[in-house]
């Protein structure tokens, strides 16, 4: 039975980082972009608002208190679920980014970003069914046969089929290349795959026809690891030429996790050949191509789940300010020793105000990164010279680990804040706010754990084009620094900007030393610190370039217009950001330069005598 919606979003502010901030303006009309123009950006906003609010919101709680049951094999998912996917794909809102060839809409993808953000916030578990089915869906239009495109991408795009994405092992954990799955190839081309696959999202669901499931094997005399992989495409159940789902392909749902939260998606246990009858086709037609392909659809699912964050993180801090503004508890400071002062609203407490603002920091500075490197993807459409689409390129690769570990990390501590503001009613299931916190909590650790994208970045991206991509993105900052030092609002803050820019640097050119002398056990133990210091230094940059931009905005408006208030929330967001959790970017790079190896010199036997 559906509940109350508690889903609550800023459209003002995903209007302003979309047009003040960012100038989606400027490409909406053009080329690719010409049917969309900001009136149909707008409605798209607030349809995919009310759709949140009226469809997907009131499922929230009582689909995480009645959860997926497993029957003979079968997931049942939870009440109200299969009229929402219905009404999902008629509102068309999974396919708005997908190209017309697709069946989709073509909207810009920092549009799809915001979309998605709300159908995240207002029901996490339900958006994750038709969020894997789109992306195997996109996976199979990058990388398939012309053939595969035409069978199976429009079915995933309009939910006529589901989709998964199966990595994970139970021997191997987050070490793909220790995947155990078979293919053995057959007279026709096709491959008898067998294995066993654990975690799946949504693996089984009674939510679509049939379900595409992406997955890892080895073709037999494959070499070992990653390298020895191939993706392949096997349905759940048969597909006959003319396009009918019929009969079983031997995939069978043997369990599903009971977890700490998102517990309308079911997480499941998959075999696959059982019966020795698992007939799946080569995506693309290409061997040992797997890890590259499958990086397509993994490094879509890692920006997700930064969206996901910030959706939940957004929602937590809007229900927290409500509370807020209207719980009544205590006198003022200046009256607490007096008892007969009047209760005033928690809001006019200083350490309630502290928590508030410290989560507006963070959602409007998360979500300004998130469509920051959804307008690079934009921007590298439309580009013409192959030099800047390169730097847009560039800048998405850098961001994405970025977006996906400080927006999950985030998301959980803004959640475990908002339970704060709550109190005691916070950690009720009466308030939202504890199911948003354990819903968080797999942010940090699917599709990558946070360590995993650290990694990735000092690993990979830091080095990729011989340091272009980062020495372009401290280029960006330090000129925002350049042309707004001496401000006389910010210029004590954008100091601040500059001393984190210089660390962040030096971070990564003492990884390289680390790297290159012998020294290559530090970079793992500073690894999730460095990713840390670049998201604080990109968020604290976002937000002060938002103060900047209200400033001028404010300057030419009214003093009763309402949105003055709003530039001035800007100012004071950035603000507390760049004088409370940015300098600690510069501190933490001294950590760095510390080179601390106590979590490496410590014995096994030391951690505990039991």
């Amino acid at each position: 039975m559906a509940g109350v919606n508690r889903y609550r979003a800023d459209l003002r502010d995903h209007r302003f980082v979309l047009f003040e901030q960012f100038k989606l303006g400027d490409i909406l009309g053009k080329g690719i972009y010409e049917a969309w123009g900001p009136d149909e950006v707008d409605s798209i906003l607030k349809e995919a608002y009310r759709f949140s609010c009226d469809v997907t919101g009131p499922l929230c709680a009582s689909a995480d208190r009645e959860g997926c049951k497993l029957e003979n094999g079968k997931v049942m998912t939870p009440h109200g679920f299969h009229e929402a996917w219905g009404r999902l794909y008629e509102a068309g809102f999974k396919a708005l980014g997908v190209s017309p060839d697709h069946g989709g809409s073509g909207a810009p993808a920092c549009v799809q970003l915001l979309v998605e953000e709300m159908l995240s916030g207002s029901n996490t578990a339900f958006n994750m069914y038709p969020g894997l089915a789109f992306g195997a869906g996109e996976l199979i239009a990058e990388t398939g046969t012309d053939d595969q495109k035409h069978r199976f991408v429009e079915n995933m795009i309009t939910g006529k089929w589901g989709g998964t994405m199966c990595l994970t092992e139970a021997h191997a954990g987050s070490d793909v290349g220790a995947t155990r799955a078979t293919a053995r190839k057959q007279p026709d081309g096709r491959y008898k795959i067998k294995g066993t696959k654990v975690f799946i999202s949504c693996g089984e669901h009674d939510l679509a026809e049939n379900i595409i499931h992406m997955v890892l094997a080895r073709i037999e005399g494959a070499p070992p690891g990653t390298k020895g992989l191939s993706l392949f495409i096997i349905p759940k159940y048969r597909i006959t030429p003319d396009g009918r789902s019929e009969g079983s392909n031997d995939v069978t749902c043997t369990s599903i996790e009971h977890k700490m939260g998102i517990n309308g998606s079911a997480t499941c246990v998959l075999n696959f050949g059982d019966n020795d009858d698992c007939v799946g086709e080569l995506c693309g037609g290409v061997e040992h191509q797997g890890m590259a392909q499958m990086f397509r659809m993994m490094n879509g699912a890692r920006i997700a789940v930064g969206v996901q964050g910030i959706g939940l993180m957004g929602t937590a801090y809007l229900n927290a300010l409500d509370y807020a503004r209207e719980r009544k508890q205590g006198a003022s400071i200046e009256r607490w020793k007096d008892p007969t002062a009047p209760r005033v609203p928690i809001i006019q407490h200083a350490d309630v105000r502290r928590m508030l603002l410290e989560m507006k920091a963070k959602v409007e500075g998360t979500r300004a990164l998130g469509v920051k490197l959804a307008m690079h993807t934009d921007q590298k459409k439309i580009e013409t010279d192959p030099d800047k689409a390169a730097y847009h390129q560039g800048q998405v690769e850098v961001l994405t680990p970025l977006i996906k570990a400080y927006g999950s990390d985030q998301a959980f501590r803004v959640c475990e804040l908002a339970i704060q503001v709550l109190g005691g009613v916070g950690y009720c299931q009466d308030f939202p706010v504890e199911q948003y916190c354990r819903d968080a909590k797999i942010f940090s650790i699917y599709e990558g754990t946070n360590h995993i994208q650290a990694m990735d970045l000092v690993g990979r991206k830091l080095g990729m084009a011989g340091g272009a991509h980062l020495q372009a993105f401290v280029g960006d900052v330090a000129a925002f620094v350049s042309k707004h030092q001496g401000d006389p609002d910010f210029g004590t803050a954008i100091q601040t900007l500059d001393e984190a820019q210089a660390a962040v640097l030096g971070g990564a050119m003492m990884m390289m030393g680390w790297s290159g002398s012998g020294k290559l056990s530090l970079i793992p133990l500073a690894a999730n610190r460095y990713l840390e210091m670049m998201a604080e230094l990109a968020v604290g940059w976002l937000l002060l370039e938002q103060a900047v931009i209200a400033r001028e905005a404010a300057s030419k408006l009214e003093a009763s217009h309402p949105d003055r208030a709003f530039y001035e929330g800007k100012r004071h967001a950035a603000l507390y950001f760049a004088r409370n959790i940015l300098p600690g970017v510069a501190f933490k790079g001294k950590l760095l330069a510390a080179e601390d190896t106590s979590a490496t010199d410590i014995a096994v036997e030391s951690f505990a005598t039991l």
